[in-house]
């Protein structure tokens, strides 16, 4: 797997504000910023924490484990979880607004890494739970702390949002189809052939056009599975629709993309080339960029 991480200062992190000063500004740098090899290996270590955190969760769910394992899982996952409420607390601190942050996508995924633990230790197992092991469920939402760190996932997420109003037009239309199709083979079939309503025969056109066919609801007239060839034909080429709009925003977005945002540890100018070697303000050595598979010039 690419160990490519975003830049330091992606929007979600510069509205909780950066420091200027002192031992949260390098802190921050740690944290936050990936274009140093501490920032690298932080974010390094961060992924790898979160996917055997998710595994445990995974493994913590087969029945039948023998207790040896059981008490090993609890381990580990007490484990993950201190280590996940360190970082958070350690975020909070050295951005100049912990609110914003908290309040963040990205502080709301961290806080529901470590939060379901600590509310399974806390809250009694009472009956007016349904039952304290749906928190603990709640520990796979760590798997998207992964976007913070995988530029391809904020890459993506950029697209689908640059592309979100062609997508919901997209849908939309597809929306109306299933419903008049649905309609139409209410009509024509009817509850004699199962299909006892609108909502039932709009179910079939959707699991229709969508290619899945479960088959419990099927045509009987010749008119019927003429419908349903249509539509399967309007299916099978309708998918590949918002495929093609986020995949040419991605296109679009990556011919005209930037080059990285630098910053100086001496004087904060940012904006620096990723082949630069030294500051342009004040000529301050800058730390190479860490490249797959190679390491810091």
């Amino acid at each position: 797997m690419s160990t490519d991480t975003p830049a330091a200062s992606s929007t979600h992190e510069n509205d909780a504000g950066r420091p200027q000063t002192g031992w949260r500004l390098s802190l921050y740098t740690v944290i936050f910023e990936s274009d140093t090899r501490a920032g690298r290996l932080f974010d390094i270590w961060l992924i790898a924490l979160i996917l055997a955190s998710v595994l445990v969760v995974m493994l913590d769910s087969l029945p039948g484990l023998p207790p040896v394992s059981q008490l090993l899982f609890d381990r580990l996952e007490w484990v993950f979880t201190l280590l996940f409420t360190v970082e958070y607390l350690a975020r909070l601190a050295c951005v100049r607004h912990p609110l914003r942050y908290a309040l963040s996508f990205y502080g709301i995924i961290d806080l529901l890494a470590l939060l379901p633990t600590w509310l399974a230790l806390l809250v009694p197992e009472v009956h007016a739970l349904v039952d304290v092991r749906v928190l603990r469920l709640l520990r796979v939402f760590r798997i998207f702390k992964l976007t913070a760190y995988l530029a391809e996932f904020q890459a993506l997420g950029a697209a689908l949002r640059a592309s979100r109003r062609k997508v919901l037009v997209f849908i939309s239309a597809v929306l109306m189809i299933v419903v008049v199709m649905g309609t139409l083979m209410y009509v024509v079939e009817g509850p004699a052939n199962g299909f006892t309503s609108i909502p039932t025969a709009v179910y079939w056109a959707i699991t229709t056009m969508t290619t899945v066919g479960f088959g419990d609801i099927t045509p009987k007239t010749d008119l019927g599975r003429f419908i349903a060839s249509f539509m399967m034909l309007l299916g099978w080429g309708t998918l590949a629709v918002p495929t093609g709009i986020v995949t040419a925003e991605m296109t679009a977005r990556r011919i005209g993309s930037q080059p990285v945002s630098r910053t100086c540890p001496e004087c904060l100018k940012e904006g620096h080339a990723p082949e630069a070697h030294y500051c342009l303000l004040c000529g301050t050595a800058l730390p190479q960029l860490v490249r797959d598979g190679e390491g810091v010039k």
